[in-house]
């Protein structure tokens, strides 16, 4: 019967091998980590982010970015930002007549002016590749708004974007590698919600990102992408830093297009602490009126319209007036990365009429961080060209980014 094993006995030379094969093997995972951080964070910072994080100087011409709790999680924010810059590539599919449906950006004015932006900012960026094997994801550049500006009805409309997609799939063999899943289209307010809404297979598989992003109308939050609606060029310089100056407690003036627009004008409009108009301010009482009135108001209430966005957020981000969501099913743009309770009040549609109360219970100290906090992401919701990092073409990229892994068959 055969015994245990006996161990060698262990010699000096033998525990000083181990030993230094130890420290070797610990150094180089400790290098191998320092690496690591220092290749994944391309920022420069000199204390632990978790606890009262810096302004730190982001690689770019003077380009800061203040890592706060406006962010759900700034550290992920900032890495996974870096590594969108860094290897992120887009393909423009180039079919489609440039002169009539496809590819031709919508001025950069008025409520379609971020679909104009965004066609405007891909074709310029850094993002683009025109080798489809490099790509992450693939661009389909429908135009709807242009369509509907030659009159072309809704019905139309969805038969030229079946077409122009069928085309596309049996022209190209992107599309079946993944079922649509690593493509996207853009557009705005809700023309081009319509026109692909008869076409599932787009619906369903490719990501949309659109400006009326509507939970009960088929929006899905972890495959698609709110676009923030701006009108742009703003009339007037960005607000903010300006408290003293904001006594109005509440501002609304627009059309009555929306059930939530009439009980917002019927139960407000003669109160005395908020500014409620059941119309549009008269171009004839004054030069910019509408727009001086954000300067002046701690709060601006954005009531849905005919679809669940408006583009007074935009408006009331940029000219510093905290904006009052008041709007059901709403996936509001950037809400996987912004915490919007930190610069907004958001409230379901029934709070309308308990609105000045609850307004008027948000203490001075709350309302002064929400301000602050506002000053903060307004440059996520503005478009520039060129681009500049971190602007609202930035941050719908970076939403691509987060969307852009998927399974390849």
């Amino acid at each position: 019967m055969m015994g245990k094993p006996v161990p060698y006995p262990s010699s000096p030379v033998c525990t000083l091998q181990r030993s230094l094969l130890t420290f070797a093997a610990l150094t180089l995972i400790s290098f191998t980590y320092v690496s690591f951080k220092s290749l994944r964070f391309p920022l420069q910072y000199g204390s632990d982010l978790s606890e009262n994080p810096p302004k730190v100087k982001v690689v770019a011409e003077g380009d800061f970015v203040e890592l706060s709790d406006i962010y759900h999680s700034p550290k992920v924010f900032l890495l996974n930002y870096a590594e969108m810059e860094k290897n992120f590539k887009v393909y423009i599919y180039p079919d489609g007549d440039p002169n009539t449906f496809y590819q031709t950006p919508r001025k950069l004015t008025g409520k379609y002016a971020s679909e104009g932006y965004f066609f405007q900012n891909i074709r310029e960026s850094r993002f683009r590749t025109d080798d489809p094997d490099q790509a992450d994801l693939f661009f389909i550049p429908i135009s709807c708004h242009k369509m509907r500006g030659k009159g072309t009805s809704y019905e139309n409309m969805t038969i030229i974007v079946q077409n122009y997609i069928e085309s596309l799939i049996s022209k190209y063999p992107y599309w079946n590698r993944t079922l649509g899943a690593d493509h996207f289209f853009v557009t705005c307010h809700d023309v081009g919600v319509r026109a692909t809404e008869g076409v599932p297979l787009l619906v369903k598989n490719s990501i949309r990102v659109v400006c009326s992003p509507s939970y009960d109308v088929g929006f899905i939050p972890h495959k698609d992408v709110a676009l923030p609606q701006v009108l742009q060029p703003f009339a007037l310089p960005a607000g903010g830093n300006d408290i003293e100056n904001r006594t109005t407690l509440g501002f609304w003036a627009g059309h009555r297009n929306s059930k939530i627009r009439v009980i917002l004008a019927h139960v407000w409009e003669n109160d005395t602490e908020l500014d409620i108009m059941n119309n549009r301010i008269n171009r004839a009482t004054g030069h910019l009126v509408y727009q001086k009135r954000f300067y002046k108001t701690k709060y601006c209430i954005c009531p849905g319209g005919s679809q669940v966005n408006s583009a007074r957020i935009a408006d009331s981000i940029h000219y510093g007036c905290i904006p009052v969501i008041l709007s059901n099913y709403y996936d509001l743009p950037f809400n996987d990365i912004l915490d919007w309770h930190k610069f907004s009040v958001i409230l379901n549609e029934q709070d309308v009429y308990q609105l000045k109360d609850i307004l008027k219970g948000i203490p001075d100290t709350e309302f002064v961080t929400l301000h602050n906090n506002l000053v903060k992401v307004q440059k996520h919701f503005q478009w520039n060209t060129p681009p500049v990092r971190f602007d609202a073409f930035h941050m719908v990229m970076y939403d691509l980014w987060l969307r852009h892994r998927v399974i390849k068959y």
